[in-house]
């Protein structure tokens, strides 16, 4: 169904409100494409890879050239920020993977992986998978590589990710940039050696323009945020890690011992893919809600679409897209994306720009971790789920009200490592003053 006239009119109104999934369901549907051997399949891949990645980034010796982010335990900021909360609060670091320094290093790098192992195949520089992917450093590889072009549209952290590891293989990187990519992002990209594109539209017209510009040339990869399955089970791989990081910290995700994931979300393929690993992974009782600005709801409006139909723009609703969180400022979601979804996702909340600043102050201050504006947007969802008629209504529903105690609530961070500190120093000085401190 398309929006009822309630939801329409507070997604016009801009104001934060959450929104719950009425097409959720505790089993996964066996109709879905991706299986967990697919996924373990892609954390596979990945190790296979890291030999070769630990030679390109350094930074990943420590972890055997796996790209992968802490489970944080914050008890200062859920004293300062969340004291009603009960349960545990934790924060999932992807604002500091390493190499792309945001969430979408997993996903992106992983397709540009696939990409390079698929020509090297194909061109006999790998003989199988069980070979030396070392060989991909190689000389006769620089060579193969430099005849193709991997290219991407992106408002900044996707960009990064894939033309940071497509530079590193040797292969021509092109990023189409949305009106709303940071400078410094682009910036970045041109140190490493990538063609960036510059556009004075917004994403989707990026997307669009880069689409047609690669599909032109044969031997250009474009790896599409809306529609790629590859990208998407790359994301999926997060599910796995976590999965082992509860464990190691000894918290049950089970009907007693519920798990709340809180996730910033663009267009939707990131938080998508995280999503339908944890749900695939651990079952019913993660509960996963993204987190949009109130100008840039687009999930929110595309969950809502009737199945196999074209889903509807923010811009329909009024809205503008105005918002400092470049990594979530979309206006269509992807179709694909809100089909996965459609029985997995718990619900979709929205959040002023201004309450991002807050977060990104109080986290520095009470934790030390710095994060870009985009990053933050989840912080809201505690609050949404415990202090709102539709988050109360929810957990009475679902019949979790009565196992709060024993809940734990994560925080997914997407973006930040890499901004520069005068950007940084910006962002918090904006918090300080927004809250009155």
């Amino acid at each position: 169904m398309h929006p009822s006239a309630d939801t329409a009119g507070q997604i016009r109104l801009g104001s934060p409100f959450l929104w719950v999934n009425p097409h959720r369901q505790a089993s996964f549907d066996a109709g879905l494409p991706l299986t967990i051997d697919d996924i373990r399949n892609a954390d596979n891949r990945l190790r296979r890879f890291a030999p070769l990645l630990t030679q390109l980034f350094p930074e990943l010796q420590e972890a055997g050239g796996l790209i992968e982010s802490g489970l944080l335990p914050v008890p200062t900021l859920q004293a300062n920020v969340f004291p009603a909360l009960t349960g545990q609060l934790f924060i999932k670091g992807d604002h500091a993977l390493p190499v792309a320094g945001s969430v979408k290093a997993r996903g992106g790098i992983y397709e540009v992986l696939c990409h390079s192992e698929n020509l090297a195949l194909e061109h006999g520089i790998l003989t199988d998978t069980d070979d030396d992917y070392l060989k991909l450093l190689s000389e006769p590889a620089k060579t193969l590589f430099s005849q193709y072009e991997v290219a991407v549209s992106s408002t900044g952290n996707l960009g990064l990710s894939i033309g940071i590891i497509s530079a590193a293989l040797g292969f021509k990187a092109t990023v189409h940039m949305s009106v709303e990519a940071k400078e410094w992002k682009k910036t970045r990209l041109r140190k490493r050696g990538v063609k960036v594109v510059e556009h004075k539209d917004d994403y989707s017209a990026a997307v669009a323009a880069g689409r047609a510009e690669s599909d032109a040339d044969p031997n250009s990869y474009f790896v599409d945020d809306e529609n790629s399955q590859q990208l998407f089970t790359g994301y999926a791989v997060a599910a796995l890690r976590l999965q082992q990081q509860l464990k190691d910290a000894d918290i049950s995700v089970d009907a007693e011992h519920p798990l709340f994931v809180y996730l910033p979300c663009g267009v939707g393929g990131a938080p998508g893919g995280i999503a339908y690993g944890l749900r695939l992974i651990l079952g019913p009782h993660v509960h996963c809600f993204f987190a949009e600005p109130v100008e840039a709801p687009c999930v929110l409006v595309g969950m809502q679409a009737p199945e196999n139909t074209e889903i509807e723009s923010v811009y329909d609703f009024g809205l503008k897209v105005a918002t400092e969180a470049d990594g979530l400022a979309v206006s269509k979601a992807s179709p694909w994306v809100c089909e996965m979804m459609r029985t997995l996702l718990d619900g979709v909340f929205t959040v002023e720009d201004d309450r991002l600043f807050k977060f990104l102050y109080q986290l520095q201050q009470h934790e030390g971790i710095s994060i870009e504006p985009s990053a933050a947007a989840g912080f809201t969802g505690p609050d949404m789920l415990t202090n709102t008629a539709a988050g109360q209504a929810y957990l009475n529903n679902m019949q979790l009200s009565e196992k709060l105690d024993n809940s734990t609530h994560l925080l997914w961070t997407t973006g930040g490592l890499f901004v520069p500190q005068e950007e940084m120093d910006k962002f918090s000085a904006k918090g300080k003053q927004l809250l009155g401190t």
